[in-house]
Parts: structure tokens; C-alpha cells; sequence
């Protein structure tokens, strides 16, 4: 089965867009609320309007922090990609699911944690740590890891191949 055959619905940037979109106007109503209590006046509704206020605000920051991420992440990726260096793991046995299988994905990890150790300010590297990260199921290090190569790649600490 093809990725094509696989993929149902939107892409990931879709979905990614059309969430934040669902929560914008959600953000943008509550947002809206929140200042209709401020303005009565009435002590108790001015500090519960500012108290709801603060959700949309940081809803906003957080929204826009994982959109930048997003996008970061896919320029590396192009990047690699354009260099012939994207870490492929097609060859990586599957579970039904599409998941790799665990065994599978630790040893990928392993493979790239070597490769981390042995040039740990090469962002590529660490790009790769976060790709193995992700298929071993650790998402929060994953996204840690990500960030970490973003951070290497900006400062120009790329040309440790």
C-alpha cells in the first residue's frame, strides 16, 4: 500500500491550519466575552473578564509558537531533502497500523544517537535524533530535539558534516 493509498483526509498542514482556525474563532469569542465583562464596571466581572482574557492571549502565543514550529521544522526537512540527506526510514518494517515496529524503531534510535555523539553540534544530526525520537513514540523529546537542531541550523553551526 502507497503512502498515497494510506493518506485519508487533509495533510498534516492542513489539519494543522484548520485547527488553529477552529481555535481562532473560538479565542476571538472568548476573547469577545471577556471584554463585555470588563466594561460593566462591576469589580467581580472585571476581574473574571480578565482572568478569561488570558486564556485567549495565551491560546494566541501558543497557537502561533507551534505554526512557527511547524514550519521550521519543514524548512530543515527541505533542506535535507535538497541536500540528499533526509533521513529515509521506508525500509523500516511496519505494524498494520503504519507505525514502525518497536524493535525497529530502537534501533533506528540507537543509530542515530550514535551518530548525535559523534558530531553533537551538527544539527542534521539532531534533526535525525528527533525523527528517531518520534517513531520510538517520544513525542515530547522528539519535539525537544527539533527545536534543539532549528537552534544549531539558525546559528550556523551546520557545516559540521
Amino acid at each position: 500500500m502507497s503512502g498515497a493509498e494510506r493518506r485519508r483526509g487533509p495533510g498534516p498542514r492542513a489539519a494543522a491550519f484548520v485547527l488553529a482556525a477552529v481555535l481562532l474563532v473560538y479565542l476571538v469569542i472568548m476573547g469577545g466575552r471577556a471584554i463585555e465583562m470588563i466594561v460593566t464596571g462591576r469589580p467581580v466581572f472585571v476581574v473574571l473578564g480578565a482572568a478569561i482574557f488570558v486564556l485567549p492571549v495565551l491560546g494566541v502565543l501558543l497557537v502561533a509558537d507551534q505554526l512557527r514550529f511547524g514550519a521550521q521544522t519543514e524548512r530543515l526537512a527541505r533542506r535535507l531533502d535538497e541536500e540528499g540527506a533526509l533521513p529515509d526510514v521506508s525500509h523500516l518494517p511496519r505494524r498494520p497500523s503504519g507505525r514502525v515496529e518497536r524493535a525497529a524503531a530502537d534501533e533506528w534510535f540507537d543509530a542515530k544517537q550514535a551518530e548525535l555523539e559523534r558530531a553533537p553540534s551538527d544539527w542534521r544530526a539532531w534533526f535525525a535524533l528527533a525523527q528517531a525520537y518520534d517513531l520510538a513514540g517520544d513525542r515530547n523529546r522528539g519535539r525537544k530535539a527539533m527545536r534543539r537542531a532549528i537552534e544549531l541550523e539558525r546559528g550556523g553551526a551546520d557545516d559540521q558534516r
